[in-house]
């Protein structure tokens, strides 16, 4: 495995390393991005739920409406 830096503000890093406790940066940093990506899929769910819930007409102006 490749390592890298990665430059952050002194005022992030304090932010980062008060989450940070025993965990490794590696560690750290993997478990913000499934956090993120877990609520997008979250927001994603909603909003498909949302669209299966209208009506197909209503759908279809919307495509329409974005497309212009």
């Amino acid at each position: 495995m490749a390592l890298s830096t990665i430059p952050v503000s002194s005022e992030t890093k304090k932010k980062l390393q008060s989450m940070k406790g025993n965990k490794t940066w590696d560690e750290l940093l993997n478990d913000l991005v499934n956090i993120a990506q877990s609520k997008k899929r979250v927001e994603y769910k909603k909003r498909l739920q949302e669209l299966l819930e209208m009506e197909f007409e209503d759908v279809k102006v919307k495509k329409w409406a974005r497309e212009y």
